[in-house]
């Protein structure tokens, strides 16, 4: 005899609850404020991209047809070899611009992903989500640091390539390692190539070059050349930045070795290191970058919520951050946090004292909860023994404190 036996239907999926559902909504719009650099650069990088093909276009293709209307009309072998020569060169322009094409594919496509990350904030595992963005974090944090491989390591092992900004911050590389060789040519070419932004933006950093560049002359002697090229790139800049200008003109009568300090100091080494620090904050403006690396940001944001009046003294307990030096400097300039409501937690046990376990004060001053000193005392015959001074007492010179 045969029995039909009804097989259970899996259950259905278990839908999130409304309070966990609401959780993850809030999340993906607190990540979108916190996380405007994650899409703001590749939109940046993609834009100066697409400038800078339109550029090669409309140049290569005024050149072309400048060339074309001046092709030799006596000879028709010259003007077969002058066509072939047109030719060759929009065969290269035809590459450039593809090469261009994928350029401006790879940043849409990084584009893609980072909306589709901050998309996933929503449905995503927490943990994992987390992880994700700390070390992203720790990237921008090397790369900002100038650790480019651990950065690079770092992402390619956790396969962020498309989350991080690698590439943008190795351009800037070029460009800092040229400073810092005493060159300014790099440094005048970027500043060249993003000139109607930094326009905007009211940026010095072109001036100051130019200013150095002059003081390099002066500073090497040749003050014929020092005159002509005031002449030729600083005059310009006369209208705006006049005082700065005549200033640093007068340098060609103090010269490099002078006691002076408004003059001497322009000759100093600092001026190079200054200019690598202009052009670091210019190149953030220009992406739309924090000034500060995102791991300052996110610490400094945490250990507001924690400093409090005893920490700058010094006296915080061991587990919280602030009680390292390196945590205190970094929330020296933060403001205290507003607490509307203290909380006792026990230095022993590390549990809130309240009504069911109230504090007790020690004769030397100390507060411990009861229950830690109730405890202490089974194990030492009625004795308590201060773990921070080292006192002796018995449990029963313990006077119990009432929190108002």
């Amino acid at each position: 005899m045969e029995m039909a036996i009804d097989t259970p239907s899996p259950a259905p999926p278990t839908p999130p609850t409304p309070s966990a559902a609401a959780g993850r909504q809030t999340r993906a719009a607190e990540s979108v404020r916190l996380e405007h650099q994650l899409v703001r650069v590749p939109l940046e990088a993609l834009r100066s991209t697409v400038r800078s093909n339109n550029r090669l276009a409309e140049k290569e293709i005024a050149a072309a047809l400048s060339s074309a209307s001046a092709a030799p009309a006596e000879s028709s072998a010259a003007a077969v070899d002058h066509l072939t020569s047109l030719v060759s060169r929009l065969h290269g322009l035809k590459r450039k611009m593809e090469e261009g094409a994928r350029a401006e594919e790879v940043q849409v496509q990084r584009c893609r992903a980072r909306l589709d990350r901050l998309a996933s904030a929503s449905t995503g595992e927490d943990a994992e989500w987390e992880d994700m963005r700390l070390k992203r974090i720790l990237v921008d944090y090397m790369l900002r640091m100038s650790y480019y491989d651990s950065a690079t390591k770092l992402a390619e092992t956790s396969g962020i390539q498309d989350l991080v900004d690698i590439d943008v911050f190795l351009d800037a590389k070029r460009v800092i390692d040229s400073l810092q060789n005493n060159e300014v040519a790099p440094a005048l070419a970027w500043c060249a190539e993003n000139k109607s932004r930094l326009k905007k933006s009211k940026s010095k950093l072109e001036f100051l070059l130019r200013l150095q560049e002059f003081v390099e002359f002066v500073k090497a002697k040749n003050c014929i050349q020092a005159i002509a090229y005031a002449r030729k790139y600083l005059a310009p800049w006369g209208s705006i930045h006049m005082k700065e200008l005549q200033r640093v003109t007068a340098t060609l009568v103090f010269r490099s070795n002078t006691n002076c300090a408004p003059y001497k100091i322009l000759f100093e080494k600092d001026r190079w290191d200054f200019l690598v620090d202009m052009f670091k904050q210019d190149f953030c403006k220009l992406y739309g970058m924090t000034l500060e690396p995102l791991l300052n940001i996110y610490l400094q944001a945490g250990l507001t919520a924690l400093k409090t009046p005893l920490c700058s003294e010094g006296s915080c307990p061991k587990e919280d951050p602030l009680s390292l030096e390196g945590f205190r400097k970094l929330a020296e300039p933060l403001p205290f946090s507003k607490q509307h409501h203290s909380k006792l937690v026990c230095y022993i046990t590390k549990e809130l004292m309240d009504t069911e376990n109230p504090p007790r004060v020690l004769p030397n001053g100390y507060v411990y909860s009861e229950k830690a000193l109730q405890e202490m005392a089974k194990k030492n015959d009625g004795k308590i023994t201060c773990p921070r001074t080292g006192d002796v007492c018995d449990f029963s010179e313990c006077v119990r404190a009432f929190i108002s």
